[in-house]
This record gives C-alpha cells, sequence and structure tokens, in this order.
C-alpha cells in the first residue's frame, strides 16, 4: 500500500461521517428551498425561485440575529478577557483549577432552568421592583433585546473564557519578564506581547460563539416574549409549526450562505493580524 492510499484510507471514516452528517442533509435543504409548500404542509417537489423572493418577510429575524450576535459575541470577549487574562496569568496554580471549575459550573445546569431563572431576575419582581423601591419607575427589562443580551453573554460566556484562558496560559512568561527588565509599561507590554500572542484565543472563541448565536432559538424564545426573533426562532415555527418545508429550507441556506461569508471575512482579518503579529516579531 502506497503512502497516498494509506492516507485516504486513514481519511475516509472522517469524510464519510462529514458526507453523511453534514453534506447529504444540507444537499436536502438545498433542493426543499426550490420547492413549494403543499396544501398540507411539507415539501412539493418544483423548481421556482419564489421562497427566496419572500425573504423579506423575515427581515426581522435576520436584523435582530445580525445586530445581536455580533453583539453578544463582543460583549463575551469584553467580559471573558480580563477574566481568563486574571486566571492565567495573575492567579496562583494552585487556585487555578478551583476557579475554572467555577467558570463551568452553569454548564452543570440546563440553558433552559438558567434562562428561566433571568426570567425572574429581569422581570417585575427582579431588577425592575428593587429600582422602584428607590424611585426608578416604569424600567422594563424583559422581553426586549437588552435581556436576549444578557441571556446570550452570560450562556456563552465559559465558551469565550477557555480558548483565551489556554492561548494566554501558553504565553511564555519569560516574555513578559524581559518586557518589564527593558523598563516597558505595564500597558506597553499588554498591547506588544500579551494581546496580539492570545489573538488565536480570541479568534476561535469568537468563532464558537458566534457560530453557535446564529442559530440560537431557546434564549430568544424566552427572554424575548415572541418579541425579538432570531433566524433560528424563524426556523422553527416554519418547519414545525406553519410546516412550510420550503421556505423554512430557503431561509436556512439563506442563513448559511451568511454565515460562510461573515466567517470567511473574519478568517481573513484574522490571519492578516497574525501576519502583522508575526512581521513585528521578527523586527524585534
Amino acid at each position: 500500500m502506497t503512502r497516498r492510499e494509506r492516507n485516504w484510507l486513514l481519511l475516509a471514516p472522517a469524510a464519510a461521517w462529514f458526507f453523511i452528517m453534514l453534506i447529504l442533509p444540507l444537499s436536502f435543504v438545498f433542493v426543499f428551498s426550490f420547492g413549494e409548500r403543499g396544501d398540507a404542509g411539507g415539501y412539493v417537489a418544483a423548481f421556482t425561485l419564489e421562497q427566496y423572493a419572500n425573504l423579506p418577510a423575515r427581515f426581522a429575524a435576520f436584523k435582530n440575529t445580525l445586530i445581536l450576535a455580533p453583539l453578544g459575541t463582543a460583549a463575551a470577549m469584553l467580559i471573558a478577557y480580563p477574566l481568563a487574562y486574571q486566571l492565567a496569568v495573575r492567579t496562583d496554580p494552585k487556585w487555578r483549577l478551583i476557579l475554572l471549575v467555577l467558570v463551568i459550573v452553569p454548564f452543570w445546569t440546563s440553558i433552559l432552568i438558567r434562562s428561566y431563572a433571568w426570567i425572574y431576575i429581569l422581570g417585575g419582581q427582579g431588577i425592575p421592583r428593587l429600582l422602584e423601591s428607590i424611585g426608578i419607575d416604569d424600567v422594563r427589562l424583559i422581553y426586549t433585546p437588552f435581556a436576549v443580551l444578557i441571556g446570550i453573554v452570560y450562556g456563552y460566556l465559559p465558551l469565550m473564557v477557555f480558548p483565551i484562558y489556554v492561548a494566554l496560559d501558553r504565553l511564555d512568561k519569560r516574555l513578559l519578564e524581559a518586557s518589564a527588565d527593558l523598563g516597558a509599561r505595564p500597558m506597553t507590554t499588554f498591547f506588544r506581547i500579551t494581546l496580539p500572542n492570545s489573538i488565536p484565543g480570541i479568534a476561535t472563541g469568537c468563532m464558537l460563539v458566534f457560530i453557535l448565536l446564529m442559530g440560537e432559538f431557546l434564549i430568544p424564545a424566552l427572554l424575548g416574549g415572541g418579541k425579538v426573533f432570531f433566524v433560528g426562532n424563524a426556523l422553527v415555527d416554519l418547519f414545525l409549526q406553519s410546516r412550510n418545508w420550503a421556505f423554512g429550507s430557503a431561509v436556512a441556506m439563506t442563513l448559511i450562505v451568511v454565515m460562510l461569508v461573515t466567517v470567511t471575512l473574519y478568517m481573513r482579518l484574522i490571519a492578516r493580524l497574525n501576519t502583522q503579529r508575526d512581521s513585528d516579531v521578527s523586527l524585534m
């Protein structure tokens, strides 16, 4: 057996899994997107662009997703980075494992239960009631975009913390010591050494959170109260309630295309930043 044949043999199980679990289902969705809705729902074979022409009917869902998903990703990154930095650089190693476990403790509870907890916190008996007691009336938090943003940041924060933590933990601490010995200020050290070397972790965390948020439906359904729809909510409605599989497939394919374009541009930006970092290091 040649080396090329051995490589193909090793790749065969993963390729078969990839084809069966991803390519094949997506091909059905692609074909369905050009069909029509049957009289009793479902799918009727056809070749029409009518479903794509009806996409503006779900404009609000796309708008909410394309606004709140990047905002949620950015907010999670801004909160996760200081936490990951504290854990990886500033924390005593004997406490590090305990604190890391505390970060993932929320994952031990269903996201459904955690979302219901936020319904109470943001609802009339939670923060608004507390604000009312100090004279601030008519504050509405629940069933708003702000409530959904809070929910998605809280729900996905651990997925952002760990990649950044790993990147910072791998950082050679001797570089920080050398920078301090050479008289660099802490902020200069951070922006010239720490932040550039943590870009891979930031990129991984943002990618994980953003991709999952683009398909999120539970948090908007609970904390949005039917007023803040994501594309995921639109897909649930189209496939399970109105049974318009053709239109739902068109919406799903459009979401996939939007995600592919966004992720491609993002990866090019990260590659450019990594190239710039490597050039800066070589000049040093």
